[in-house]
């Protein structure tokens, strides 16, 4: 009878465990490595900054909370023992921590954690979107190719736990002791890395047969860019941890540069400033005109002039130039239109005029031009 009590106590206490395992998407019997693995994962998927599901905070919140047990030596013991109600005994009157702060942590921000992980490489990449773009505001889907660690083995290259042995050459340090000698009878000795293992300290009997051993494979990851209103030429955007995963380190960053194309059909921007080039007529030159220019997002500016133009006159548009950068604030949407806008939100547009010479001019137009000027004709001057 005791017995089976016993047995039901235990099996109340594995059903307890279960849940913050199962949070985490792990076995109970989950390695650090297999732990310190799905919080990355999962954590990344679910913070509430990318990812704007209902509930996604919650859902954050809970697996910061499952990776702060489980990740810790002693409280994972309690949590297996006695469950949440054990650990809640064990950890009354303790600070609680900030999910946020730990995955900030995690990740190489905030404060450094006792034993920071290193960080592998960022990639900066230049990233051409249109003027247009940088005008109204964008969301660009975008891929970039980089190397993960194989789901099959976490980035052990083991077909399985059990196919991982300690070195016999370095006796599972990772390094050796080597005698070198110097003169006849005299030896010195040397620490060296282990050649046998690599400096791992454990080699692998059987590869994964999903990788092949190499641990990482190849991957194409899908990402957005958010191009705000007004952004700044050469403004660089920050993909945390996408760059390429490796069993040795944790992934560096992805950094985007942001420019405008070349190709910017007449447009011209410096900084806050829209720049166009405008050609006239000698007639509306002279007489005056009203023209539509059709802008970036496609609302109409109206260019008008009365009077003379002359070449390389620049008139400026208050309000029609570039978004100055944060004045949308977090309120900015793709769908916003320049009606949405105010003028102080922007700079100013620069039109410049040229004015065209006709080729050719003779006939009717030139004797009225000779008429107009009071010019005597060329073969009067003969």
């Amino acid at each position: 009878m005791l017995s089976s009590v016993w047995v039901l106590l235990w099996a109340c206490a594995l059903a307890w465990a279960a849940d913050l395992y199962k949070v985490l998407d792990v076995h109970p019997s989950a390695s650090e490595r297999d732990i310190r693995y799905a919080y990355k994962k999962l954590s990344k998927k679910w913070h509430p900054d990318k990812n704007k599901q209902e509930g996604a905070e919650e859902r954050f919140i809970e697996i910061a909370h499952a990776y702060e047990v489980l990740s810790d030596t002693e409280k994972r013991a309690i949590y297996d023992r006695h469950g949440e109600e054990g650990l809640k005994a064990h950890e009354s009157g303790a600070n609680q921590h900030n999910p946020f702060d730990m995955f900030s942590n995690f990740f190489g921000g905030g404060h450094p954690q006792q034993q920071q992980t290193r960080r592998g490489p960022s990639s900066i990449t230049e990233f051409e979107v249109t003027l247009a773009d940088m005008y109204t505001g964008n969301s660009i889907d975008f891929r970039v190719k980089k190397k993960i660690l194989c789901d099959h083995c976490r980035g052990t290259g083991a077909a399985s736990d059990r196919d991982i042995h300690k070195c016999d050459a370095c006796g599972g340090g990772g390094v050796r002791i080597v005698k070198q000698q110097i003169f006849p009878g005299m030896f010195a000795q040397q620490q060296v890395t282990c050649d046998a293992c690599g400096g791992r300290g454990h080699v692998v009997k059987r590869a994964c047969p999903h990788c092949g051993g190499r641990k990482i494979l190849d991957h194409t990851a899908h990402l957005t860019l958010d191009v705000e209103p007004g952004m700044r030429e050469g403004h660089e955007v920050l993909f945390e941890g996408e760059a390429d995963e490796s069993p040795d380190y944790e992934a560096g960053d992805v950094i985007l540069r942001v420019r405008s194309r070349k190709e910017t059909g007449g447009w011209r921007r410096k900084e806050g400033s829209l720049y166009w080039r405008e050609a006239l007529g000698v007639d509306e030159a002279l007489l005056g005109f009203e023209r539509n220019l059709t802008h970036l997002d496609g609302h109409v500016v109206t260019l008008r002039r009365e009077g003379v133009t002359q070449p390389g006159h620049v008139q400026t548009l208050k309000g029609e130039g570039m978004p100055l950068p944060g004045s949308h604030g977090s309120h900015w949407s793709p769908t916003d239109t320049h009606e949405d806008c105010h003028p102080s939100t922007h700079g100013d547009l620069y039109v410049e005029y040229a004015v065209v010479l006709p080729a050719v001019v003779e006939g009717g137009m030139r004797k009225k031009l000779e008429e107009a000027f009071d010019a005597p004709a060329a073969h009067d001057e003969l």
